[in-house]
């Protein structure tokens, strides 16, 4: 049995990780978050302690360590901006880190980190949960299998509507959150580059603080993608039906769905970083490049291939 940390225990993927660490018979001995609305830990670890208090939690860690309970990995959930020096934390700490999307919001971010593993003798692994879903396997299979000049066509859509807090939010915040492309679109750009390669071009048609869109030419790909949390977005038979979120890929006009299947993901994560075979820092290189890109890149307006829904 093995003991974790949890960081950012009051966000909206924390209660995966607890269940992850449930499922796998390790146990959450600590965790902490600056808001104290944490009552869901009590349906898996009720006996962890807590703290609201970095300090308090730093010299909780480091007694565990020199009283020989040291914690043997640190799940990071915290806000975007904070996982940079979350996962240093938990490195220092002589742990291994499980991190959430994005690991960083830069590529020279990982520079960094990957020095500290190596100071440390530690790693930092990556929750990349798209990689573990039946579709999204079936459809790296039967990519493998195509010739290898095919070139595909992809209209990528992630349509997931937000209230008026997401944006007062640091999720709204773009220096906090890395914006939409980064904190909701990053798993979808590092499962395209997983399957169909690497990035030859990226363009941006339109980027707004609750919409995104764009094309990306791959070595086997040409993707055209739209990202939104605005409900007005999700289209009218969708909202019909109740829903308020839309997951679509399309590739060379066939719908590949994957609109379930996504409670046990991380589980399945845990499952491969405990037997060593978890996704390194390396792994989230040319995710994070793409999102950075985007960010930084100039946006040119509806020329070129861009999204349908954009019409």
């Amino acid at each position: 049995m093995k003991n974790f940390a949890l960081i950012g225990a009051a966000g909206y993927i924390a209660p995966r990780h607890m269940q992850a660490i449930k499922d796998t018979n390790n146990t959450l001995v600590t965790a902490l978050d600056p808001n104290d609305s944490v009552g869901i830990i009590d349906r898996y670890f009720p006996q962890a302690s807590f703290f609201t208090s970095f300090e308090r939690f730093d010299r909780h860690v480091d007694k565990r360590r020199r009283g020989g309970e040291k914690i043997d990995y640190f799940s990071v959930c915290s806000p975007n901006y904070l996982h940079d020096a979350h996962c240093r934390f938990g490195l220092r700490s002589d742990a291994d880190v499980i991190c959430e999307k994005p690991l960083v919001l830069n590529p020279w971010n990982i520079d960094a980190l990957s020095a500290i593993e190596k100071e440390t003798g530690r790693k930092i692994y990556n929750i990349l949960q798209l990689r573990e879903h039946t579709s999204i396997l079936a459809l790296k299979e039967k990519i493998e299998k195509a010739p290898v000049d095919e070139v595909f066509d992809i209209d990528l859509t992630y349509l997931t509507s937000r209230g008026a807090w997401y944006h007062v939010s640091w999720k709204g915040d773009e220096e906090k959150s890395g914006g939409i492309a980064t904190n909701i679109g990053v798993h979808f750009f590092d499962m395209l580059t997983w399957i169909f390669g690497e990035v030859k071009n990226n363009t941006i048609h339109v980027h707004e603080h609750d919409k995104a869109a764009g094309f990306l030419q791959l070595k086997r790909a040409n993707v055209r993608w739209f990202l939104s949390v605005d409900f007005n977005a999700i289209p009218e038979r969708v909202k019909a039906e109740g829903k308020t979120t839309y997951r679509s890929i399309t590739v060379n006009g066939e719908e590949i769905e994957f609109s379930s299947g996504f409670t046990d993901l991380h589980t399945r994560c845990y499952e491969n970083i405990l037997k060593g075979e978890g996704h390194l820092s390396d792994a989230v290189r040319p995710a994070i490049q793409i999102v950075h890109d985007i960010r930084n890149g100039s946006v040119i307006g509806l020329k070129g291939e861009y999204h349908p829904f954009l019409k």
